[in-house]
């Protein structure tokens, strides 16, 4: 019997053992190998911006979204999660506090000093986790763009689509018919994620309508969200609610576990970068 109870303690601290943290900063070096493999060399690189969010939400709100979403993934589907990169394209709220803006080739080049770093540290599968709408182009350029010159190791964003009953049950819930940026859904997912940072008895100190002072139709120019939005406030936060956020932040999480079942098992994206490199350097003849 005492046998038995030593050989079961053996084993539960040694299973203990074998736990390792999924958070870059809390990993030690004698266990970089281990979170390598029990990754499949994939890391999580959470993204967002500093911009105020209405007059009511959190200037962090989409790097909490961000930082969140990646630990909670990564609790259920293992991978190392860097810590959140907060240099993003949010030139259209310089003119309000709380913005962090940094010259635009030095957020590409500290983004790219950022993958190549991950990956120099033993990673192969990079999967770009963004919480700001206004990185989007940004970050889609960013990610073809690595097809620039040979690397050894793939970059991914996580661009999951919608499921039909899901935004049929979002849909459901909501309260109001115009909503964005620091509105109802991401107000909702801030009350269950981090209730004791929204102050919602301020949602109502700024409107959230759309002011159209521009009217351009087809065209695209940058001013376009400040002509809307000069407040940067577009729906009403008033409406949020835990049970809206709650249901959003699983869906999302569990588009990204999903999404990171794929990338652990793919190989062909490094293969056939290798091959479309290799064609590169033989070179090509007219006509080709």
């Amino acid at each position: 019997m005492r046998l038995t109870v030593f050989i079961l303690l053996i084993s539960v601290f040694s299973s203990g053992a074998q736990d390792i943290p999924f958070k870059w900063e809390e990993l030690v070096g004698s266990d970089w190998e281990k979170a390598l493999e029990k990754s499949a060399y994939t890391c999580i690189l959470p993204m967002g911006v500093l911009e105020k969010h209405g007059p009511h939400a959190p200037m962090g709100s989409d790097l909490i979204h961000a930082r969140e979403w990646a630990f909670r993934a990564a609790e259920n589907e293992y991978a190392v999660v860097f810590p959140e990169f907060i240099y993003g394209q949010v030139y259209e709220a310089k003119h309000l506090p709380g913005t962090i803006t940094i010259p635009s080739d030095l957020m590409w080049s500290l983004l790219q000093a950022t993958v190549d770093e991950i990956a120099r540290n033993g990673f192969k599968r990079i999967l770009i986790l963004n919480g700001h709408g206004g990185n989007n182009h940004f970050i889609r350029y960013f990610v073809q763009a690595q097809l620039e010159k040979k690397r050894d190791f793939a970059v991914y964003l996580h661009t999951p689509s919608t499921d039909p009953e899901v935004n049929r049950k979002i849909n459901e819930m909501r309260k109001t018919d115009y909503d964005g940026h620091a509105g109802e859904r991401e107000t909702s997912t801030l009350l269950y994620l981090r209730p004791d940072l929204v102050k919602m008895e301020r949602t109502g100190d700024e409107s959230g309508r759309p002011q159209g002072r521009l009217d351009l139709p087809g065209l695209y120019t940058g001013i376009w969200w400040y002509a809307d939005f000069p407040h940067h406030y577009a729906g009403d936060g008033a409406a949020g609610s835990v049970e809206l956020g709650k249901l959003i932040t699983d869906y999302q999480v569990e588009t990204i576990i999903r999404n990171l079942r794929q990338i652990k098992n793919d190989e062909t994206t490094l293969e056939l970068q290798n091959e479309f490199y290799d064609l590169i350097e033989e070179g090509f003849s007219p006509g080709q």
